[in-house]
């Protein structure tokens, strides 16, 4: 029925303009549908009004689910990532490490629209929320939804809090499962890279019975099973390695093995530092020397690129008929998403070696004589590489129940539903970690050898140290109430005057879990300050819509709600938009809104955590520009992880936002639409941590941040949540979409979606400078001046086949070398091939990911544990191919 409505010229234009590309090829569907007038009225994302599908004032993009499966996209997060607007593109990898939070993460991935954050797009599920992720409780784990039940995914480019919430201040991502399936469909999928290392392997099976239409019910259930191998830095040439001489990159560690020593007491007083076998090469290629005789970590050769991943999810629907028009539904989601996420082996610091070990340079151990040691005990950081890798198996599970009744009643079409949503997340050390006190008696008894490999009994009393079991574990529950209903209230000069009124109640809780049995036995973890701590909230709205045809090509929507949280207060939120039908080839559009964000329960009660900083640091006071200073120890010191105390703040403040968007949609010839739409988001009192960067970076400005113990040494920087300041971006989305028509070589069609960004300039602090970030990397990241996606589409007769690209501009790297390595990370470009055949029940598809092989292009960030390359926007994979077959029966 849509495809019909799309025939005409002026209904073209808008279902076009909401064209995505590469993966999109067909108009806006409706979440629900009925007829009016011979014309199928929707209801799309960014409207609780159901209208025509020309109707729309606000850009959307369409993914259909058939068309994503073609070009061997596995997840939502990389389905989301052929988005432009979307910011990152990482997903397991984010585990490894904890990345920029230092705390594990469970391998959550996140959606950012516009670059804003993941806490500023608003993701549902059949036009619901879903639980976020407990970890940081601002954001949804794209790994959890069900991508074998997806029928489509709608964006919405434009903000929405007027219509779905506060937080929707990005855009919105629906995602829109099947609505009925009454046969049996197998599906299996493999993903096989032409190097080692990353592999995927998929089975889905979905089966229902009943007809809607007929029958008056139907009951469906999908069950989908995705795994995905472990990618390691050593199985990539780019990522291997933390110290690349010619490009200024030695990104390594202090804490290596061999240990290296302090002697405090040496060089009358100043200190000595050195490593027993520095002179000798230390361990290569794990440890390297240094020039001031230590040894240096080469940590990257012990971390993942991607973690070994494993999916399970069941999503399962009944409908079913009730009479008079009413629908009442029945939805169920249970998904598991399990990540082993690697890094290099526990750093132990601050180790006391005495003159009575036999492993003290020069003793009966072996280990070499030192010349100008004071005989005093030793201050050593060691990483036994014996221990193994440190391991964090995360666990994370979502369960969500949706009622819901749907129908006409008194004129009026309504929808309502109660919902239960719980993401549940649990981490376990499995390998690596040490108990901190007993490892540190193993080497002031004179057990363990901190400068070699262990003798029978060291090994043995090494491996007594191996801490296991579960560390941590957070749960957050969202029980809410809907209610809304739209109706045509009456005739206007350009058509029906029609509202929508709605109302929700949502209760929020959220829990977060220590072990501190354990946590508190490993620093390295990250946990070993940390506390329990929970927090609920209850939330309630009012919003209403009108759409007013004011004449015959002229449509106005306004929209406002009204949100109460209990621990923030309230704010109200409108919206206005315009569209204009100024002939049949061309639709003027725009809007203007505003948001309102609050901080999430864990942004203001997240226990406070002692974390490692991602990069090394020299210490402002004790080693300013790496130059020890009397009674620095410039193992602790200098050219180091330090730490970084982190956590929740309960004075936070509300984001706000305003948000204004016009554009138009062209259709020289019915073959070709083009839509190029202006956005413009300013967003006030963003709530964040200081980026790590800018402390260490201005030591004048945050010297009240730099935290000491009695004895002068450092003990963290304090780096708490807070309201930073402002955010003013803005940019120009553009879609083509051309359809070549048949010829007797087939029918081909041509699409491409990208996003200009003129401006993404922030603060660090209220009232401070605005920062410029588009096409550089400034302080945790870059955004693109230009990304794009393009596809070329052909198919004739049950052959089809596709062709893809993605862009990426280049941008100035982080540079944080010396200023004759600095470097320009140069535009990244992928290419994928895919084909179809379909013969009765049997559709094969195979295709080749990544086609020339292309490698990321280098980085110098220092940001993520990934070196070499950034994993957030780049593909570590290379070259895939990949092979999906289904029978449907």
């Amino acid at each position: 029925m849509i495809r019909e409505i799309c025939l005409s010229r002026s209904i073209r234009l808008i279902c076009a303009g909401g064209l995505a590309a590469g993966i999109l090829s067909q108009p806006a569907l409706a979440q629900e549908t009925g007829d009016t007038a011979g014309m199928q009225r929707v209801e799309v994302t960014g409207s609780s009004i159901k209208r025509l599908v020309s109707e729309t004032a606000t850009p959307l993009s369409i993914f259909k689910a058939e068309d994503f499966a073609k070009q061997g996209l596995t997840t939502a997060q990389e389905v989301l990532s052929k988005i432009p607007s979307n910011s990152s593109s990482m997903g397991s990898g984010n585990a490894v490490g904890g990345n920029t939070s230092g705390l594990p993460t469970g391998g959550q991935a996140s959606a950012d629209l516009r670059g804003l954050g993941g806490d500023k797009t608003l993701v549902l599920l059949n036009g619901r929320r879903i639980a976020n992720h407990p970890y940081d409780g601002a954001s949804v784990d794209l790994n959890i939804i069900p991508i074998a039940a997806l029928e489509r995914v709608e964006v919405l480019r434009d903000g929405a809090s007027a219509i779905y919430g506060t937080d929707a201040i990005g855009g919105v991502i629906n995602f829109i499962t099947k609505r009925s399936i009454n046969v049996t469909n197998v599906t299996a999928e493999v993903v096989a890279p032409e190097h080692k290392g990353g592999g995927e392997h998929r089975i889905n099976l979905s089966t229902g019975f009943g007809k809607l239409d007929t029958d008056g019910y139907n009951i469906f259930g999908v069950v989908d099973y995705h795994k995905q191998n472990v990618l390691t830095s050593q199985d990539r040439d780019f990522s291997k390695t933390g110290i690349i001489p010619d490009r200024g990159l030695s990104l390594t560690s202090g804490t290596t093995f061999p240990g290296n020593y302090f002697d405090a007491a040496a060089n009358g007083g100043k200190g000595l530092a050195g490593n027993p076998y520095a002179a000798t090469g230390c361990n290569p290629p794990l440890s390297v020397a240094a020039a001031n005789g230590t040894c240096r970590q080469d940590y990257t050769r012990q971390i993942d690129d991607l973690p070994a991943q494993e999916q399970v999810a069941f999503f399962g629907k009944g409908a079913f008929k009730l009479g008079g028009g009413h629908l009442a539904t029945v939805e169920y989601l249970h998904s598991e998403n399990k990540v082993k996420a690697r890094t290099a082996p526990p750093p132990q610091t601050g180790l006391i070696l005495p003159n009575t070990s036999k492993y003290y340079p020069g003793n009966a151990g072996g280990v070499p004589a030192q010349p100008g040691l004071s005989g005093q005990p030793l201050s050593v950081n060691w990483r036994p590489v014996e221990a193994g890798q440190r391991q964090i198996d995360s666990d994370g599970k979502a369960d969500r129940l949706v009622v819901a009744l749907e129908g006409e009643l008194a004129g009026w079409d309504y929808k309502t539903g109660l919902s239960h949503a719980i993401s549940k997340s649990s981490e376990k050390f499995t390998g690596g970690y040490v108990q901190d006190a007993s490892f540190a008696a193993g080497v002031l008894n004179g057990i363990l050898n901190p400068f070699g490999m262990q003798d029978t009994a060291g090994k043995a009393y090494l491996d007594s140290t191996a801490l296991r079991g579960e560390v941590q574990n957070a749960k957050v529950t969202t029980t809410g109430f809907d209610i809304k209903g739209s109706r045509e209230l009456m005739q206007l000069a350009g058509g029906p005057l029609a509202i929508a009124l709605g109302g929700e109640l949502r209760r929020e809780k959220a829990e977060f879990n220590v072990n501190r049995d354990i946590a508190s036995q490993a620093t390295s973890s990250g946990l070993s300050g940390s506390l329990s701590k929970n927090g609920s909230r209850d939330i309630e709205a009012i919003f209403g819509e009108v759409n007013l045809p004011l004449i015959k090509d002229l449509e106005v929507q306004l929209a406002a709600r009204f949100d109460h949280y209990s621990d923030v207060g309230s704010t109200t939120n409108p919206k206005l938009a315009l569209r204009y039908q100024a002939s049949s080839a061309l639709v003027l559009r725009g809007s203007a809104s505003t948001g309102f964000r609050a901080p999430t329960l864990f942004e203001k009660n997240a226990p406070p955590s002692k974390n490692d900083t991602n990069d090394s640091y020299d210490d402002p006071i004790l080693c300013p520009g790496g130059v020890p200073q009397p009674g620095a120890n410039p193992l602790r010191d200098c050219d180091l992880q330090q730490f970084k105390l982190q956590g929740g703040n309960e004075k936070l403040k509300p984001e706000k936002s305003t948000t204004f968007a016009f554009g138009v949609v062209l259709e020289p010839v019915k073959e070709v639409t083009v839509a190029i739409d202006y956005w413009n988001i300013h967003l006030k009192d963003k709530i964040s941590s200081l980026p790590e960067q800018s402390i260490y970076g201005n030591y004048e400005k945050y010297k009240a941040l730099f935290l000491r113990n009695p004895d002068g040494s450092p003990y963290a920087i304090l780096d708490l949540n807070d309201n930073l300041g402002e955010v003013k971006t803005d940019g120009i989305d553009v879609s083509l979409n051309a359809r070549l028509g048949r010829s007797a070589y087939g029918d081909f069609s041509v699409s491409v979606d990208g996003t200009w960004t003129h401006k993404y300039d922030y603060q660090n602090e209220r009232g401070g400078e605005f920062i410029s970030n588009v096409g550089r990397y400034a302080d945790n990241n870059p955004v693109f001046r230009w990304k794009h996606t393009a596809a070329l589409n052909w198919r004739m007769g049950n052959w089809g086949a596709t062709v893809s690209q993605s862009f990426k501009s280049g941008y100035t790297d982080q540079n944080n070398v010396d200023p004759q390595y600095r470097h320009d990370v140069p535009s990244y470009s992928l290419l994928s091939v895919s084909g179809s055949y379909v013969w009765k029940g049997l559709l094969l598809t195979a295709g080749v990911k990544n086609l020339f092989d292309k490698e990321p292009p280098f980085s110098n960030q220092g940001t993520l544990f990934q070196k070499g390359y950034d994993p957030r926007y780049t593909d570590p994979i290379g070259r895939a191919y990949y092979l999906r077959g289904s029978y449907t029966f």
